[in-house]
């Protein structure tokens, strides 16, 4: 192996920890999203209902106005026609009186529609408000705890970070920004062991004499297909790194599966 990769492959190990850590975080802020646009969209449907409900009463009240005049209307013509004496008058003032009454009717008729209507979506802005009771009593102690999460995340993330500067301190530089830029591009392990002659990266199948460079550990080798860094995986040039202790593990379970 390239010694200097043995500090990039503890520096890898790091970076793994916390690019699952970000990933983690991501999920729980996105669950404090979810709860936030939740709570929104109960306040915009409680301003909503509160608003129909606002517009059905002007409207009732618009109604009971007009069934207002049309009484006192009705009223005034039986006032007048006490003092008629024509028929022909009278009769015109008895079927003014009459199209008034059934103007009256109809729009009583539609004054106890929109009373029910009213009524109706009260009901539902009482649930609403129920739901935003229930809903903010239990997404406060959710969002504590998912508050409480994320805060521990962060002082994790920043322990493996000094871990990780202490340790790119030690690096070679050149090699390690050819790392970082392999990682930022990848986001995903990009210093990896050649398994049965494969790129455990992308699973690709290498020459002989790619894996022959590769064991030489003179030079860096990158993968001609994903553009990793390629070392040979061997457990005494291993020893002591994060690398080697999984390659071990992986041994111990294969033997203890045969």
């Amino acid at each position: 192996m390239h010694q200097s990769l043995k500090l990039i492959l503890e520096i890898q190990e790091l970076d793994m920890k916390m690019i699952r850590l970000l990933r983690v975080k991501k999920e729980r802020q996105k669950e404090l999203q979810q709860i936030d646009s939740l709570r929104k969209e109960l306040h915009q449907q409680l301003a909503a209902k509160e608003e129909e409900i606002g517009l059905l009463g002007k409207s009732i009240q618009t109604f009971e106005d007009k069934i207002a005049e049309i009484n006192a209307k009705i009223k005034k013509l039986e006032g007048q026609q006490a003092s008629i004496k024509k028929v022909d008058e009278f009769n015109a003032i008895t079927q003014e009186m009459t199209a008034a009454e059934r103007e009256r009717i109809a729009i009583e008729q539609r004054v106890s529609d929109l009373v029910d209507k009213r009524v109706s979506e009260e009901d539902i802005l009482n649930k609403i408000k129920e739901s935003m009771s229930s809903s903010e009593e239990g997404s406060i102690h959710l969002e504590q705890e998912i508050q409480n999460s994320i805060e521990l995340i962060n002082a994790e993330g920043k322990t493996l970070k000094e871990e990780r500067d202490a340790l790119a301190a030690k690096a070679d530089p050149n090699v390690l920004a050819i790392y970082n830029r392999l990682l930022g591009n990848k986001k995903d392990r990009v210093v990896v062991p050649i398994e049965n002659r494969t790129c455990s990266g992308c699973h690709i199948a290498l020459t002989a004499q790619h894996e022959n460079l590769v064991r030489r550990g003179e030079n860096l080798v990158f993968c001609e297909h994903c553009s990793r860094i390629h070392y040979w995986q061997e457990s005494e040039a291993l020893e002591g790194t994060a690398a080697g202790g999984r390659r071990r593990r992986r041994r111990a379970t294969s033997t203890s599966a045969s």
